[in-house]
């Protein structure tokens, strides 16, 4: 392919970098830059398609950088390629509300595709970006327009092919035969803890090989150039297996500590800098310099990178003369926005419709808007039948040789790979093209907790269809009973977990999940069947929060989610009959949103003067915000009918009722009670 000596000071001048802002920071992980340099800018000077013009362009290619904690590589490159990162911006590395944190993260640095550092996490994030390439190909290339035809490179680690979701979606990438994705295995032999030989021994080629993968291996990562450039390119040659490189890289090249874990996640000292920067031909007294040759080399890859962005372009116009339907879809989902009126294929319900589970209205939602929504694309971790997340007559996304489906279909098998599947979400969402959703029990989002974050840091619109949600599923028993995982999720910011009690309740959810454009979603669904509500309707659900059931002169406010609102209903009559106490009753589907609403309007929901019980079957941990006590399981379920196990716990008209009056009993000389919505601390904030 040719390389000269410039490309040689460009590798250097990647180090040493790395090596400036991390000592500048005094903290930093140099060892992973200093080691990739060669790799990196094989790959982005050579093959790489971009426009550091334009981030956002469709048809670019994709990087992600696994091991994100080697940040300061990418940083770099961006830097010298012409993004938007100014040498100030790298001399800021890891400091207060810098462009360059100290992992890379998607909505801080233009030329970031998606937020990595928990390792595996950025691999499987890839999965999902090759998956969307594939798909939106099968959809809109027509012959003589191939408008997308990007490949998804990925840098990863040791540690990210031991962390066990990235088995998950490579061996899924594996099964999909996305030749569209190549990955670089930065095989240093180090982790923090040291050579990899005290933890880390498998053949990790002949598990790739295993999976699906083609494997190629570069014995000198360090300077053979023209090996690195022949394996991408054989790579890409590959157009039915994804592909891994086994790189063989020496950690911190150049330093007195390469090959060590020292200098993994620590900067180098002062003298250690001179003495690489003379080796190397840089003035050691001289910190964050690029040769002027290093800048020409690299703008001209840009400027080569924004005429094809150019040439794009033009196919793009013709394309729409011809597609203009199709032209205009890619266009508006590029933007985010969901075709107009497209909420009017929501279900609406009224107390006369029958009982239903709310997993079943869920289907109901998702079989009247995919055809309104075709950017809508998703599955279920194995739970097809459980979830009910497929709609009629879908296709599966699977390779068209295995006579099972093709790239055009919708519906994803993820298998029984959660967190996988919950990474593969995340790298679908931040491709630009599709609107991911994925079903498991609601208990195994856990499962998917490290991807379910980066969902809400990254700002990325993703959908959990949790179904199962409650002790409500009955026989399984403890093991499936979910009980702190809402808590959990509605801890998490940035994350609308929801909860609906009926039809209107579910729509809304839908609504609101669809349109928002930088917040993933759970919604928490039921296994069992709940009547549709008098008083609920949509556009009171959309607020997260709203009075169910008012009630003049009441003595108590029942507040509740999914399943247990209509028991609460029950209890109004339990209450009125027996205990001549009045009862309201309020539903807050969902904390995020409802805490979103003015102040005004949350104390017409729950006012003051009004002594609230909150009854859930899960923990009553966060109802402390809004009630002033609390009904709730704070100890793990148990295995039965769910009739029975509802009545064990007495989750039941008459309990909930007894609870009711003791409330009432305990407030009821208490002057002025005050709403918890006007907690003194909040007014303080």
């Amino acid at each position: 392919m040719g390389f000269s000596d410039v490309d040689t000071l460009a590798i250097n001048t990647i180090r040493v970098l790395a090596v400036d802002a991390t000592f500048h920071a005094n903290s930093g992980h140099p060892g992973a830059p200093m080691g990739m340099a060669p790799v990196a800018h094989v790959l982005f000077n050579k093959f790489m398609k971009f426009n550091p013009k334009n981030p956002k362009w469709l048809n670019r290619d994709r990087f992600v950088l696994s091991n994100g904690h080697g940040c300061m590589l990418q940083y770099a490159l961006l830097h010298l390629y012409g993004y938007a990162l100014s040498i100030d911006d790298l001399k800021a590395f890891r400091h207060v509300d810098s462009i360059t944190p100290g992992h890379p993260e998607a909505h801080d640095t233009p030329g970031i595709e998606v937020t990595t550092g928990p390792l595996g996490q950025g691999i499987s994030n890839a999965v999902g970006l090759a998956i969307a390439q594939a798909h939106t190909a099968a959809t809109f290339n027509k012959p003589g327009f191939d408008v997308v035809d990007n490949y998804t490179y990925s840098f990863l680690g040791d540690g990210c092919l031991q962390e066990g979701i990235s088995s998950e979606a490579c061996s899924l990438a594996g099964h999909l035969q996305l030749g569209n994705l190549i990955a670089v295995w930065d095989d240093n032999h180090i982790t923090i803890d040291g050579d990899t030989n005290v933890s880390f021994t498998e053949d990790v080629i002949k598990r790739y090989e295993a999976y699906g993968w083609h494997t190629v291996t570069v014995e000198k990562g360090d300077d053979d150039l023209e090996g690195i450039a022949a394996a991408i390119k054989k790579c890409q040659e590959i157009k039915d297996k994804p592909s891994l490189i086994q790189l063989k890289t020496t950690i911190g090249f150049g330093s007195k500590q390469e090959g060590t874990h020292g200098v993994h996640g620590s900067p180098l000292k002062a003298d250690d800098i001179k003495q690489l920067k003379t080796k190397f031909g840089f003035n050691p007294e001289q910190s964050f310099v690029v040769p002027q040759e290093v800048y020409d080399l690299c703008h001209k890859v840009a400027a080569e990178g924004a005429a094809k962005e150019e040439e794009w372009n033009a196919l793009f116009a013709k394309y729409g003369e011809q597609y203009k339907t199709e032209a205009a879809d890619l266009i508006r989902r590029q933007k985010g926005d969901l075709p107009e009126g497209w909420e009017k294929a929501l279900p609406l319900y009224t107390p006369a419709d029958p009982a239903v589970a709310s997993r079943k209205l869920s289907e109901n939602i998702i079989n009247k808007i995919y055809e309104v929504l075709p950017e809508l694309v998703g599955g279920s971790a194995d739970l097809t039948g459980s979830n009910l997340t497929r709609w009629k007559g879908a296709v599966d996304f699977q390779p068209p040789s295995t006579g099972l489906g093709d790239y055009s279909g919708r519906y994803i098998r993820f298998g029984v790979r959660e967190h996988g599947m919950g990474a593969i979400l995340n790298g679908l969402a931040a491709y630009g093209t599709i609107l991911p959703y994925g079903g498991t029990f609601l208990n195994f989002v856990s499962y998917a907790a490290g991807a379910v974050r980066l969902s809400a840091l990254s700002q990325i619109r993703a959908i959990w269809v949790a179904t199962h949600d409650s002790i409500g599923l009955g026989e399984d028993g403890p093991t499936h009973q979910p009980i702190e995982t809402l808590a959990h999720f509605r801890a998490l910011p940035n994350c609308m977990v929801w909860r609906p009690a009926d039809g209107n309740e579910t729509s809304a959810a839908y609504y609101v999940a669809l349109t928002s454009k930088h917040t993933p979603s759970i919604i928490a669904l039921s296994r069992q069947n709940l009547p549709q509500l008098e008083g609920s309707v949509i556009d009171k659900g959309i607020k997260g929060g709203y009075v169910l059931h008012e009630q003049e002169g009441a003595d108590v406010t029942l507040v509740s989610t999914g399943s247990e609102v209509c028991i609460c209903v029950d209890a109004v009559k339990e209450l009125a009959e027996k205990h001549n106490i009045k009862a309201r009753v309020v539903s807050i589907p969902c904390f995020e949103v409802f805490d979103a609403q003015p102040k005004d309007y949350r104390l017409s929901v729950l006012p003051d003067g009004i002594p609230s019980l909150s009854v859930e079957v899960m923990s009553t941990m966060g109802w402390e915000r809004y009630t002033h006590e609390q009904f709730g399981l704070n100890r793990f379920g148990a295995s039965g009918a769910y009739l029975d196990v509802y009545k064990k716990f007495e989750f039941t008209p008459e309990g909930i009722a007894k609870r009711a009056v003791a409330t009432v009993n305990f407030w009821k000389d208490v002057p002025n009670i005050r709403s918890p919505i006007n907690r003194a601390f909040e007014q303080i904030i």
